[in-house]
């Protein structure tokens, strides 16, 4: 797939698809088979697991609010106007721990499988049963991480 050349506007999604992703809303604003792009709307208290792509770059450009992230065991934050790099193979969360929605673009490069992932992540509904979140991220090269033992 070859990306047409052209400006996606603020206020349009490709092809007018937006995603719910875990309580999360996803709008793709390019998407190749050399990069996927998306405008992220992250609510109060979401956030997205401990997770590996090992086979992609992952980036965040923060727009309005701040992150709270785990990055191969260490604990950054980011803000507006900051960039977030997550190299592939580096395990990384993303936390919304603020008192109000946080906007940001993402991408990764390349774009493997990740848009069919948004679309079964999607199809599984607002309230999935977490082992078929996993399950349908690993089928799709994303690993999560087990949980961290609460003792």
């Amino acid at each position: 797939m070859t990306m047409p050349a052209g400006v996606t506007r603020a206020t349009e999604a490709m092809d007018g698809i937006t995603w719910n992703i875990l309580g999360q809303v996803y709008i793709p604003k390019q998407h190749s088979e050399n990069s996927l792009s998306w405008h992220a709307t992250l609510p109060k208290g979401t956030f997205v697991p401990p997770h590996i792509h090992p086979t992609q770059d992952e980036f965040l450009y923060i727009l309005d609010g701040c992150f709270d992230l785990w990055l191969d065991g260490a604990e950054l934050r980011a803000e507006p106007g900051d960039l977030v790099r997550l190299p592939m193979g580096k395990a990384h969360g993303i936390f919304n721990k603020q008192d109000s929605d946080i906007k940001c673009l993402f991408w990764v490069s390349p774009s493997r499988r990740l848009f069919d992932l948004f679309w079964a992540l999607h199809n599984l509904g607002p309230n999935p049963n977490p082992a078929d979140v996993v399950a349908v991220s690993a089928a799709h090269e994303v690993d999560f991480l087990p949980p961290e033992d609460q003792d």
